[in-house]
């Protein structure tokens, strides 16, 4: 479905009994909705109604070209808005990469609307940014973004050689075909930069700025993962005040809806069950 919020036109994969409680999920970088495709029917299957959106930059119709139209801000209103549009009072919401960056900031700035959250991979901004600020093995790992956020130059590096660097990068995903379902939307005009742009217009300042998260939470994350490493992973948990719990799968890589969608699934499952 597509719906109309904020100006912009919001691309929605909705699936599952139309009665269930709504779980809103959110992608990250440079994947789009498809990568819940393996999770959703677990999930359908245990009565849940889900809606995955494309969110800002990635539906074709919400690509608005300035980068300050990517501030973090923007995407969490972005998500109340598409809430609202689906009539949707409050949900679970699940985030991946980005997606969870958004969904940490949703749980903390509007906790009326979100019933449970499930941080994918990436933990609370705050933890994010302390990381970053003082452990010299994160900053190593984080150095790709230095890249991302020169405008023309990482357009060039990533989507040269039929996006070579863009497919290395998804390295983890899955086959071939799975790769290129990721990679080749990145190739039209105009979207690698729309993607590229929440890079470009983050701040380690906004990211500190996100409070503490109430409500209840899980946070899963993989010792695999190339991007966040256990000291950001670890820190999460001071900046949850409500139920928390910390999954950690061994060897999975970052991708973990794709990997793992199974244990990822169980652990969604788990925390909208959960009644305290």
């Amino acid at each position: 479905m597509r719906i109309d919020a904020r100006g912009l036109r919001f691309e929605v994969t909705a699936g599952g009994p139309e009665q269930g409680e709504p779980v809103l999920l959110l992608h990250g970088f440079p994947q789009h909705s498809g990568e819940w495709d393996a999770v959703s029917p677990v999930l359908h299957a245990a009565g849940l109604r889900t809606y995955a959106l494309d969110q800002r930059g990635y539906s074709p119709q919400a690509r608005p070209t300035q980068v300050e139209a990517y501030r973090l801000g923007e995407l969490v209103a972005d998500a109340v808005a598409v809430l609202d549009a689906l009539g949707v009072a409050t949900a679970h919401v699940v985030g991946h990469d980005w997606g969870a960056i958004v969904g940490w900031a949703l749980a903390a700035t509007r906790p009326d609307r979100v019933r449970t959250l499930t941080a994918v991979s990436v933990p609370h901004p705050a933890a994010m940014a302390h990381a970053l600020a003082h452990d010299p093995q994160q900053k190593a790992r984080s150095a790709y973004m230095l890249l991302f956020r020169q405008p023309v130059v990482a357009e060039k590096t990533l989507l040269a050689l039929g996006a070579a660097g863009l497919r290395r990068l998804l390295h983890g995903v899955g086959d071939a075909t799975r790769v290129a379902g990721y990679a080749d939307p990145m190739r039209e005009p105009g979207a690698l930069t729309a993607a590229l742009n929440w890079y470009r217009a983050m701040s380690r300042g906004e990211l500190a700025a996100v409070g503490p998260v109430a409500v209840p939470t899980t946070y899963v994350w993989s010792d695999g993962d190339v991007a966040i490493g256990g000291v950001a992973a670890q820190a999460c948990a001071a900046h949850v005040t409500g139920d928390f719990r910390f999954v950690e799968l061994a060897g999975v890589t970052h991708w973990i809806p794709d990997a793992a969608p199974t244990p990822l699934a169980e652990a969604i499952l788990a925390r909208t069950s959960a009644t305290g």
